[in-house]
């Protein structure tokens, strides 16, 4: 059964001199747009919520000029096939797709409907698009920053973990191996071994904390993953349960016991994506949009978490901290 939740209005009217001018002027353009969440919606509807204040600031009111058809996964990991097809048979006028393997579903599907990512991982590894300044076809929207992300991340971990000289890198494809690259980079540079632990389900995670333990891992890097998303409580369980200082991309793991989160933030992606819809509907082809990558980033840090770990944060990272969660 496929998770909905569709918004549907009439067109509105404005206020008229007289009822012939009214029957005088043409119809409204009502847009629609398709929306797919890269996993269950519940726990990404602040996302998608700023995706939709960004479409009122730009003019765009859900049941005047608006329909927003959302089509989620009802778990982690599901096929976002059904979904993509339902919105083909809609005719929607934009697709906006979140996370590889939708966004990835959808340009198999479609190469006439414009795709806005929000936000895609190497897009052009991938073949999504030809370039990031020129896209050249029907995919454009917001690119994740891979490689300095994850440099970035593993020199926090070193600020935390001075000492650390193995570091484990959990990952799940198909996007985790671009991440997992650009760890590498960063690490050969620090003088840091990596462990690769590929955890593509549910079931292999506790078994990738074993081996981090076993191999005597000193800190871990959790990359971007739908399904790390949806079992981010129990990563941060076993992040603590096996002693590893571990980094993540969103402040979601940092609220649910993680140690510490650098990333952008997660809600400027979709407020980025409502730019790009706009954009089209005024008439720009996805062709020529350039991908964008964000602009702003956020640093949240768990005392609670450090402090069970035995771990003592720097005063300087503190203060660096657009959070600290106490």
């Amino acid at each position: 059964m496929i998770t909905r939740r569709v918004f549907i209005g009439s067109v509105a009217g404005g206020l008229l001199a007289a009822p012939l001018a009214a029957a005088a002027q043409p119809a409204r353009k009502m847009y629609r747009i398709g929306c797919i969440p890269a996993g269950p919606l519940p726990p990404r509807m602040h996302q998608w919520d700023a995706f939709r204040q960004r479409l009122r600031d730009l003019g765009y009111v859900e049941g005047q000029n608006v329909v927003l058809e959302v089509r989620a996964p009802e778990r982690e990991g599901a096929s976002f096939d059904g979904l993509v097809a339902d919105l083909i048979r809609l005719n929607v006028d934009v697709i906006v797709a979140s996370g590889v393997a939708a966004i990835l579903t959808a340009k198999r599907a479609t190469s006439t409907i414009p795709i806005v990512m929000s936000p895609g991982s190497d897009p052009v590894g991938l073949g999504l698009v030809a370039s990031l300044a020129q896209p050249g076809g029907n995919v454009t929207g917001v690119s994740i920053m891979v490689e300095e992300m994850n440099a970035k991340r593993l020199q926090l971990l070193r600020e935390i973990v001075p000492k650390a000289s193995r570091v484990a890198v959990l990952w799940t494809p198909p996007s985790g191996a671009v991440q997992l690259q650009a760890v590498e980079l960063a690490a050969t540079a620090m003088g840091i071994r990596l462990l690769s632990l590929e955890a593509g389900q549910a079931g292999d995670i506790e078994k990738a904390f074993e081996t981090a333990a076993k191999a005597r891992a000193e800190a871990m890097i959790v990359t971007g993953s739908p399904v790390y998303y949806g079992l981010r409580a129990r990563i941060a369980d076993l992040a603590l349960k096996y002693r590893l200082p571990a980094i993540y991309w969103l402040p979601a793991f940092v609220q649910a016991g993680g140690l510490i989160m650098y990333g952008p933030s997660d809600t400027e992606y979709y407020r980025q994506a409502a730019v790009f819809v706009d954009k089209i509907f005024k008439g720009a082809k996805p062709a020529d949009l350039p991908v964008e990558q964000p602009t702003k980033f956020e640093l949240v840090i768990n005392l609670k978490t450090a402090k069970a770990l035995g771990l003592t944060i720097p005063p300087s990272l503190l203060l660096r901290a657009d959070q600290v969660i106490e």
